[in-house]
């Protein structure tokens, strides 16, 4: 197996958090394939909280809440860094990790 280093891009926000009228998450998605990243993945979070220190948790009767929601990209240092302005720009409720790790590529 081939082993590269790469860069890790996590970006926290809420669920209902929204930017020009979408879903931030889905926006950020948007933006990351527009930039050519390889690949991204979106997580809901079942439970967490943030800087107010409100606890939110899904509930099985609960049919709405701002749960959190991680984005998560990895890809080149270089791709990574050429896409961090504009979801800096895009998140300003959250927060954004940029992390070393070595992708492990099969063959």
């Amino acid at each position: 197996m081939k082993s590269i280093p790469a860069k890790r891009l996590t970006i926290y926000v809420g669920e209902g958090v929204k930017w020009q009228g979408k879903a931030l998450y889905h926006a950020l998605v948007l933006k990351l394939k527009e930039a050519g990243l390889i690949g991204v993945t979106v997580s809901r979070g079942i439970e967490g909280y943030g800087k107010r220190n409100s606890i939110y948790a899904a509930r099985i009767l609960d049919l709405s809440y701002d749960l959190p929601v991680i984005v998560e990209a990895v890809d080149t240092p270089e791709k990574i860094a050429s896409v961090l302005p504009q979801v800096q720009a895009m998140v300003s409720q959250g927060l954004i990790t940029v992390s070393d790790v070595e992708m492990i590529l099969p063959g």
